[in-house]
């Protein structure tokens, strides 16, 4: 199962823009409504409002229990533990939209992330990412940066400013501790709060 997420996510990136795959795609566009105006089911409540995080920046992940790139909540933790007291808050998103990857529920889904890799971080309900369908978060997400910029894979990762503004985005194969995700953290922390 590992080698197929790895082999598919690798055949996806093939379509998705250089300028992407390399640094990840921008937007500044100030006028742009908020992204903390949504809301997530919550995978332990019954609902997770991003309203609840304004004023701080959010890295908000597509996850999957059984991929390839699931050893990346271990990296995730870690960017969660070094910059929440800076006004970071990393968002899992389970989706079972990629591979049929994340089959569990709710509470197995919560039990892994927890007993395996620690999560701590906010985690919402298992969500449609892409499709007709999709989560308003992911279709206003692909509406400002490009459908090319939406979920292709599991670990799909969206920066957004601490103005609620989304900034950047960077596929699965960026790691949590990649510099250029990096950068676009601090970028996003740098951003005066308000909207």
């Amino acid at each position: 199962m590992k080698g197929l997420c790895t082999l598919a996510a690798l055949a996806v990136l093939a379509v998705i823009p250089p300028a992407s795959a390399t640094s990840g795609a921008t937007s500044d566009n100030k006028s742009a409504a908020s992204f903390h105006r949504f809301t997530f089911a919550g995978l332990k409540t019954p609902e997770l409002p991003l309203a609840q995080f304004a004023g701080r920046a959010m890295l908000v992940v597509n996850t999957a229990s059984r991929c390839g790139f699931t050893g990346q909540y271990a990296g995730l933790q870690a960017l969660h533990e070094r910059y929440e007291a800076r006004g970071l808050t990393v968002i899992g998103v389970p989706s079972n939209d990629f591979g049929n990857q994340e089959p569990g529920t709710a509470a197995d889904i919560a039990g892994f992330c927890e007993s395996v890799f620690g999560v701590s971080f906010p985690m919402a309900g298992k969500t449609v990412v892409r499709g007709a369908n999709r989560h308003p978060f992911y279709a206003a997400a692909a509406q400002a940066l490009g459908e090319a910029q939406a979920p292709r894979w599991n670990f799909h990762k969206y920066v957004v400013a601490r103005d609620g503004r989304l900034i950047a985005a960077f596929p699965s194969h960026v790691a949590p501790d990649d510099p250029r995700l990096i950068a676009a953290i601090e970028r996003a922390l740098s951003v005066p709060p308000g909207t």
